[in-house]
Formats: C-alpha cells, structure tokens, sequence
C-alpha cells in the first residue's frame, strides 16, 4: 500500500544496478541512497522511497534471494562511512533492530519472482528502502495502525492469510521480515554490524 501510494504521488526514487550481493554495486547504492537522503525533506508529512532493482539478477529460490539480500546489505554496511543510527539497534537479534545506511534507519523489503509471498513477487529482484522515520511520523500523525491493519487486510486478501513473519517494530527483529521468506524459528541472521 505505501509502495503504491509512493508511486502514485511521484515520489518513489528508482535506481537499477547490475549484480545483486557485489561490492562494486554497494559503493554505487550508498552514493545514490545519500543523495536520496540530502535530497529528502524531513519536514513534510508525505513520504519518498528509494527503491534499488537488479534487473539482470537470477535467483531461482526464496533462500537464493535472502542470501543475496543480506550479502549486499552486508556490502553496504562495509562502505558505509556514517555511524548507525542510534534511534535503532545495530544488533539483528535485537527487537529494536532496523538497518542503517548513512546515518538514517531503513525497513527493508526484499520482493523477487520466486517469492511465496503474492505481495513480494516482483519481475526481478529489487529491495525497497522505507525510511524508519516514515513509521514514527505515521504514528505521530495518528494514522500509523489504519495503514498497518489496511495493509495486513489486504495482503490477507490476496493470499488468504497474513504474512506470518510480520511484526510491529519492538516486538521481533525486523530482520525476520526482509526477505518475505517465513523464516525457521531457529533462523539467525548473517547480518554483522562492524564498529
């Protein structure tokens, strides 16, 4: 719902790249996600995107994908020259956990053509950065659990049930959440911060 009202509204940022899980694109992805955020004004009540697709990028299964997903975050991380955003948890164990990416907290949402998930499936792999920020200023505007419960009831809609790995924020690592696969229960992220 937030991707689509994004799009509606002309304010999705749309960046594609070559090999998902690289390096090479990981410097490239922080140069654009910083001129995203320079460019991002923080103090109106509508929100931006900024979405990153992998149009040349094959993955034939859900594990495929999460895979590569926490290979480029990983990536990302490394080039990253900005300390984490402290209104998070840096540690993906951690209930308080959202990624970070200079300075400024990211929910992250992995979508590819294999997805289980009829609301992730995409024609390529692509990640969604939605600002943190995004979410509290839904809360402050008293509007946060309207958009929530429209988007729970929707996805239910499609697939006849919710998307059982989701969580609101506090109350499980998000990172369960990223790549759209129902995760095991003994499922650890291999995502590791580096101070």
């Amino acid at each position: 719902m937030m991707a689509q009202t994004v799009f509606e509204m002309d304010r999705a940022v749309l960046k594609s790249y070559s090999e998902l899980g690289s390096e090479e694109v990981a410097k490239k992805m922080y140069e654009d996600i910083k001129r995203y955020l320079e460019g991002y004004d923080f103090e109106e009540n509508s929100f931006q995107t900024f979405i990153a697709t992998f149009p040349t990028t094959e993955v034939f299964s859900e594990k495929e994908f999460e895979e590569l997903l926490w290979k480029q975050l990983q990536w990302l991380h490394k080039v990253d020259s900005q300390p984490w955003d402290p209104s998070v948890s840096s540690d993906p164990t951690s209930s308080k956990f959202s990624f970070s990416v200079a300075g400024k907290a990211f929910y992250i949402v992995g979508m590819h053509p294999k997805s289980s998930r009829l609301a992730r499936q995409a024609p390529f792999p692509t990640l969604v950065f939605n600002l943190h920020w995004q979410f509290e200023k839904l809360r402050e505007m008293g509007t946060y659990r309207r958009v929530r419960n429209t988007i729970r009831k929707r996805d239910k809609n499609l697939q006849g049930f919710i998307n059982p790995v989701l969580e609101d924020f506090g109350k499980d690592t998000e990172a369960r959440q990223y790549s759209g696969r129902k995760v095991e229960g003994d499922w650890e992220c291999p995502f590791h911060h580096n101070p």
